[in-house]
């Protein structure tokens, strides 16, 4: 409100209670708020606008009459209201809030400010004015039933006593435990128990997401339960809001898919200042004030929370961290036991085949060649498996580097075939091998001798695994534009070995592709091997710019692993029918 020069300064001061509220009255809606009064320090209205008094059905002049007479326009809790006024006016500080108004049988939500009037110098103040605005109405169905549960300063005695104790129990239960689901469960039940909650529910938070997840929840039986369910933030601003400020947010949610038409209390809990976790409550008696004490006793209670879902969380990561070091320490005593065996296997053969011939075992000439023969054969198997140590070793120190150049796949599938196939036909397996059709040459980027290592590596545990049925090895032709060290690729070529072998369980693949871990074994015992072909092959894999899959639908199902290739220029496709395909 602006003041001139022209305004008559002694009649805003008249003694005359006439007087003031005859200039107040024109004075009100000049403001600009919606709803603006003055009171005096026992509550009683001395002047009164709202804007929207005749769509409300409020009379102004006869809420200033009758409520000299009786209560007609009060707050719903007018005990705290009126201590409030007796606050504001001590103290001559303007205070904000959220309060219930009843009149007739409707009933008023408002946001308020009440600021008090300043007397003359040495009086003390004894009048406010209040401006606020309405947040919602509603039919006060139960009007007597409300009124009289406006809590008495024993009842608030009481419910404080009552919330403490539920504090201290919330505490100690959290001290006693370092099992995270306890505590979100236990917290709920206590909350939900001792308050009468329609509803409460925990959601870890974590700042990386926009919707949280309720992993506990206490609630009546005649609401469905809402374990389990994702609630998005942006659709509920009272989580959003508690998670931003870290303060308790009391909010009337109509459209709410957690409580509809009814107050909820939103508390985030935290640590170190950080959102990890959000407590829903659905208050029962929504015209039921929460007091500040009762407002701070839910920030203790998060602050409780928050500190034992951080400490229950970080005991958990250790345990997991310490699992996993322990597993990795077995792994690798497990694999360096395997590796010993695998060594010692061929070297031992080597050595007892020469044996033999350097103390003349040998019948004749033709025996003796064949020792020779299996020892070298021997002593190659002992190079794969060193070779094998020595690439794992590289990649996992990064010193492995690799000369890509175009390699043509017809030729990496002749050299594959005519590895192989004599192992499979020893084993009485099908071998198949299928080449898209195009009308030229299908050129890869990559290194000739790796994907040769892969392959064989792949195409070697196939067989290995595979007691009967039979291999093929297919490819497929990817068109899709693709990037790989600052150069493009028209597409990938995508290699396909299928067994119909001992396959693996669903729970058990995460495991194929992690170092000096194996399936099985009793499995590496009965079949060989170091288990890092998968791994060096997946490495060799990504450092050409490809990937490495592994498909199974579970034990003697048979398995299928793919891997991809840049593909370095774009082939021409033919249609063709069975006769096109490969050997």
């Amino acid at each position: 409100m602006t003041i001139t020069a022209h305004s008559q300064l002694p009649n805003l001061f008249s003694q005359n209670r006439n007087s003031i509220n005859h200039q107040t009255d024109y004075m009100l809606p000049t403001l600009g708020a919606e709803l603006v009064y003055t009171q005096d320090g026992s509550g009683r209205y001395l002047n009164f606008y709202w804007q929207h008094s005749e769509i409300l059905g409020l009379n102004p002049e006869q809420i200033v009459d009758e409520f000299n007479e009786e209560a007609n326009f009060v707050p719903v809790d007018n005990v705290a209201y009126l201590e409030r006024l007796h606050r504001i006016l001590t103290n001559l500080v303007p205070e904000k809030l959220q309060c219930w108004f009843s009149y007739g049988q409707e009933l008023f939500e408002l946001e308020l400010v009440i600021t008090p009037i300043m007397p003359q110098l040495g009086k003390a103040a004894t009048t406010v004015l209040v401006m606020g605005r309405l947040l919602q109405a509603k039919v006060n169905i139960n009007k007597v039933d409300v009124i009289a549960k406006t809590p008495t300063q024993i009842e608030l005695a009481v419910r404080s006593q009552q919330h403490q104790k539920l504090v201290n129990r919330i505490t100690k239960n959290i001290r006693r435990n370092l099992d995270i689901d306890i505590i979100w469960q236990q917290t709920v039940d206590s909350l939900g128990k001792v308050l009468r909650l329609e509803r409460c529910i925990i959601c870890p938070y974590q700042p990386s997401s926009q919707k949280v997840r309720v992993i506990a929840e206490y609630h009546q039986p005649e609401c469905k339960s809402l374990l389990g369910s994702d609630i998005d933030l942006a659709a509920e601003p009272a989580f959003a809001q508690a998670v931003d400020t870290l303060e308790p947010i009391v909010v009337q949610a109509p459209s709410s898919s957690l409580c509809p038409n009814q107050k909820i209390l939103v508390v985030a809990t935290s640590y170190q200042d950080q959102a990890n976790g959000l407590v829903a409550l659905n208050l029962r008696d929504e015209c039921y004030p929460l007091t500040d004490a009762e407002i701070e006793l839910a920030k203790e209670v998060a602050d409780q929370l928050g500190t034992a879902i951080a400490h229950a969380t970080l005991y958990k990561e250790l345990e997991v961290a310490r699992q996993k070091a322990e597993d990795a320490s077995r792994l690798k005593s497990e694999f360096l036991a395997n590796v010993s065996h695998e060594i010692r296997t061929p070297l031992n053969g080597m050595i007892g085949f020469l044996k033999l011939i350097l103390e003349g075992m040998a019948d004749d000439p033709e025996e003796q060649n064949q020792f020779l023969l299996e020892a070298h054969q021997l002593s190659i198997h002992l190079l794969n498996i060193i070779n094998d140590i020595l690439d794992i070793a590289k990649i996992e120190a990064g010193k492995m580097e690799l000369d890509c150049t175009p390699v043509q796949l017809a030729e990496l599938f002749n050299d594959v075939e005519s590895f192989m196939r004599p192992q499979a036909e020893m084993r009485n397996l099908s071998f198949q091998m299928q080449m898209p059709p195009t009308s030229d040459e299908i050129i890869v980027q990559g290194n000739y001798q790796r994907l040769l290592q892969v392959m064989l590596n792949l195409v070697g545990n196939a067989i290995k695994f595979t007691q009967e049925g039979g291999i093929t090895i297919s490819a497929d032709i990817v068109i899709k534009k693709a990037k790989f060290q600052e150069q493009q690729y028209p597409g990938m070529v995508k290699v396909r070995v299928a067994d119909t072998g001992i396959g693996v369980s669903l729970d058990k693949q995460d495991k194929l592709f992690q170092l000096f871990s194996q399936v099985d074994g009793s499995r590496t015992r009965q079949y060989g091997g170091t288990g890092l072909g998968l791994a060096i092959s997946q490495k060799l894999v990504e450092a050409m710019g490809g990937e490495v899959n592994f498909y199974s639908l579970g034990e003697g199902l048979g398995s299928t692993v793919t891997f991809t290739v840049p593909l370095y220029q774009q082939p021409v496709i033919v249609t063709c029918g069975d006769d096109c395909l490969g050997k």
